[in-house]
């Protein structure tokens, strides 16, 4: 660790005896400040300057002041300088120095029992590590710590505790030693929490760019993810340019939650940090009590401080470190120290001490002095500057600052609390954002256009798109009830999002990943690919999968009062009353009955054929038969003609009064036994992935999915899968095919298509659900869940289900026909095949008469037979 050290020798020269001290006495103050710290020659001076304007405590002794500057990593010339000043005769060391250096410096004062005020100082605003001086019991030990201890690690372990995180990763630059915070994780550890370290080089640039350039994607998503919840041990420059870093390269998004720890931050620091960073971040520093009065402010017991330090605004006073207030402070106490001394007439001469002799010996008045030190004080810059039994200064004081989550730029801090050894935290660290209250969060949301998740509403030319839809309507009531804004956007890709060959995702899904959105919502199902790189919501809609169809068009039947009989029915009827008119003539021919010529009853095949059709039909007529054979075979045909009668009568009743629509595809397992119709799905969706994982499965129990993949795996899935869930309704509803996809979404257009074309089937188990995504680890999460399980608790969410999915819409859901009848009556069409056989009839009746009337004039004039002749005689 580079040694940033200041070393201040207070040297006491005495121009004569001690009787005469009183009067011209000049006590010399030498200071040795490492290079990089030459501005902080203006500390001493102006210190010294109020030394010598304060006559209450020096009254008319005088004090000169010379600054050297050596190199702060040689401890072994830091000591050199303080031996050469040992030879003048000097009283007290102050130094402000790093811990290399220290521990030469304690040894050196021990040995010669020179009181040594050690102010420890680290590199360039570094947060301090603890040094670790040697202590003892007995008398020997002469350093006295000016800064209170080191507490980082019982600041961080209280602050980390109050958030309840459990997960975190800590960055420090290369100039911080860890070793300082080992404390901290060590308990951090026994409590089970995931801490992760990683270092921060000079070329942060360079470093992040090889986070792209060495970490695969899926890598990268964890890193990201551990970026969420990080503590910053750095010094503020560090931490600016890191912080701007990663937030221009999208690693961290607007969830994430950081702390910077550090004593060492100005105002300005603060101010900075906050407009780089996003998210929510709080702020550890080191603070003094100032106080309330205006007027006692540059007032601090018998002394008075510089009016430039004692000024908040002036730009010196904010921008001085710690260390040198420390240093402003020590002089003072130095000063009063020697005055008392001086009053009491209680001081120890000594002679010039030498580190080179053997034989020197140390200080007999070195006792003295630091138990007047020890036992004195002062209020100054820093509070409370005293000395407690170990020789420690006990007065430390932390502010915690903090800001909410919140993408605007320019956000205020508040102060969360304060932390001090003895009253332990003071305040409340709950972000009260997220207590049901995000007011003034403005979150980006990425959709997918879905009828009726999310869909575009008619809005004027010039003006930003709306969007509606039941999951709109659903954000809008979260946003109601939390208090924030959105940004709505549809994703590049118009895609839900799935894992790419280069492990990367595409669509939805890959917007939250790499943060450049906050939520997504639309039809999105959960799925455990997805939850392992997003954040899910509880389900707010259950899901399931279902088929379209087109539904089949009802066509017009002329002839359907044939219907209740088969064509082959029909044809065995018509042959079997050939069949008997020919045996009743012949058996009438065998056995003639006796009968007159020429009567209208005679067994003519004509009057034969004529007889048994009406008989058939029920129209009766005079019996010419009476042969036994003859009626023994009549009494048969007019039983076969009762029971076909009837039988055609009860079921053509039935055929034109009750409509039985029987499809041949009623469930998933229907679909995928049949070939004649091909089906298929949106490619590389939910649905294709969790067909594709059932299908190829060798220990799925079902063939139904291995059935289904081949279906829709024709063609490496380019045949019958489409890109976009409206090309597959728009397939359906023009061609011979069956669309699988969402339940709901296809429940949705059936119900609202216009010619009431489609009908749909589907799965009754909701195996799944829809969820809203957010980024992984996101802290809207749980209050987004709780939410929307008290909408589904008071109803509010039926309400909203039926806005978009009414129980009774215009078409049937289910019915693969139109099965609307009009109160059961009958219509023309069922009865349109009658009337054209009855008109058949007539057209051939008419014809017919033609041709017996031509063919009557043709022969001439009938003559009359002889028997009608007598007859009519």
């Amino acid at each position: 660790m580079e040694v940033f050290p200041l070393l201040l020798v207070l040297c006491f020269w005495w121009s004569r005896t001690w009787d005469s001290a009183s009067a011209d006495s000049i006590i010399h103050i030498g200071a040795i400040f490492d290079e990089s710290a030459k501005k902080d020659d203006e500390v001493f001076r102006t210190a010294v300057g109020d030394l010598n304007q304060n006559e209450e405590i020096l009254q008319t002794e005088k004090i000169t002041f010379s600054v050297t500057f050596v190199d702060g990593n040689n401890p072994f010339q830091a000591v050199q300088e303080a031996c050469e000043l040992m030879n003048q005769g000097i009283l007290a060391l102050v130094s402000s120095i790093g811990c290399t250096s220290a521990g030469s410096l304690q040894s050196l004062a021990d040995a010669m029992h020179i009181p040594h005020l050690f102010i420890q100082r680290s590199t360039a605003g570094t947060p301090r590590s603890g040094c670790g001086l040697t202590r003892s019991n007995r008398n020997d030990d002469y350093t006295l710590s000016v800064r209170p201890p080191v507490y980082l690690n019982d600041v961080i372990l209280r602050v980390v505790t109050e958030y309840a995180w459990q997960k975190l990763i800590i960055f420090y630059d290369s100039e911080y030693d860890i070793r300082g915070i080992q404390e901290f994780l060590d308990k951090v550890s026994q409590q089970g929490m995931d801490v992760a370290l990683q270092k921060v080089e000079n070329n942060i640039n360079k470093m992040i760019t090889t986070l792209f350039d060495t970490m695969r994607i899926e890598e990268l998503n964890r890193y990201r993810d551990t970026l969420r919840r990080a503590i910053l041990v750095m010094n503020p420059a560090t931490a600016k340019s890191f912080i701007t870093e990663v937030v221009e390269t999208n690693l961290v998004a607007f969830d994430c939650h950081w702390i910077i720890i550090n004593e060492e931050i100005s105002d300005v620091d603060v101010q900075e940090l906050v407009r780089r960073s996003i998210g929510r971040l709080t702020i550890i520093r080191q603070t003094f009590p100032v106080p309330q009065n205006i007027s006692q402010r540059c007032f601090r017991g018998n002394h008075r401080i510089s009016s430039t330090l004692c000024d908040p605004k002036d730009p010196f006073a904010q921008n001085m470190e710690i260390s040198n207030l420390y240093i402003y402070d020590t002089v003072l106490l130095l000063a009063n120290a020697f005055h008392k001394k001086l009053e009491d007439r209680k001081w120890h001469s000594m002679a010039s001490l030498s580190c080179i002799r053997k034989n020197s010996k140390p200080w007999q008045g070195g006792r003295s002095m630091l138990e007047t030190i020890k036992k004195g004080g002062v209020s100054g810059l820093t509070g409370e500057l005293e000395f407690g039994e170990n020789g420690g200064n006990p007065n430390v004081h932390f502010e915690i600052l903090g800001t909410n989550y919140g993408e605007e730029l320019g956000r205020g801090v508040r102060k969360l609390g304060c932390w001090t050894p003895v009253t332990g935290l003071n305040g409340s660290l709950t972000d009260k954002k997220l207590e049901n209250n995000m007011r003034g969060v403005v979150l980006r949301v990425a959709t997918v256009l879905e009828e009726p998740f999310v869909m575009v509403s008619e809005n004027v030319l010039g003006k930003p798109k709306k969007y509606q839809g039941f999951s709109i309507d659903v954000l809008d009531a979260l946003s109601n009830y939390l208090g924030f804004n959105y940004e709505i956007y549809v994703a590049p890709d118009h895609k839900y999002g799935s894992p790419q060959e280069d492990g990367t995702w595409n669509g939805l899904v890959g917007e939250l990943v790499f943060k450049r959105a906050d939520i997504g919502i639309s039809a999105l199902t959960i799925t455990p690919d997805r939850e392992n790189v997003v954040d899910f919501t509880t389900r707010y809609m259950d899901y399931s999968v279902g088929v379209l169809l087109r539904r089949a068009e009802k066509t017009v039947d002329m002839f359907a009062c044939l219907a209740p009989f088969d064509l082959s029915l029909w044809a065995c009827i018509a042959g079997t009353v050939l069949l008997v008119g020919l045996l009743v003539y012949l058996l009438n021919w065998l056995n003639p009955p006796r009968l007159q010529m020429g009567s209208m009853t005679s067994t003519t095949l004509y009057n034969s054929m004529w007889f048994v059709y009406g008989s058939f039909v029920q129209q009766g007529g005079e019996v010419p038969y009476t042969t036994l054979a003859t009626r023994m075979m009549m009494g048969a045909w007019w039983l076969f003609a009762l029971i076909v009668i009837s039988s055609y009568t009860a079921n053509l009743a039935a055929f034109l009064t009750i409509t039985r629509i029987e499809s041949s595809i009623q469930s998933l397992q229907d679909l995928s036994k049949q070939t004649d119709i091909p089906y298929g799905t949106v490619l590389d969706s939910a649905v294709y992935e969790h067909v594709r994982m059932k299908g190829m499965n060798p220990f799925e129990r079902d063939s139904m999915y291995s059935q289904m993949w081949r279906m829709i795996n024709r063609s490496n899935g380019s045949e019958n899968n489409v890109l976009e869930s409206q090309a597959g309704i728009q397939k359906v509803k023009f061609g011979n095919y069956a669309f699988v996809w969402d339940a709901a979404v296809l429940e949705y257009v059936a119900i609202n298509d216009p010619d009431c074309s489609f009908y749909t089937i589907g799965n009754t188990v909701a195996d799944r659900g829809y969820g809203i995504a957010l980024q992984h680890g996101s802290p809207y999460r749980d209050v987004f869940s709780q939410r929307i399980l008290e909408l589904q608790q008071n109803g509010d969410m039926d309400i909203l289900k039926h806005k978009w999915w009414p129980k009774s819409g215009q078409c049937d859901l289910y019915s693969s026909v139109d099965t609307k009848q009009k109160g059961g009556a009958l219509d023309i069409k069922s009865f349109a095949g009658v009337f054209c056989i009855l008109a058949a009839g007539i057209v051939l009746s008419c014809f017919i008469a033609m041709l017996e009337t031509w063919w009557n004039k043709r022969k001439g004039p009938r003559v009359p037979s002889k028997e009608f002749q007598v007859l009519i005689q």
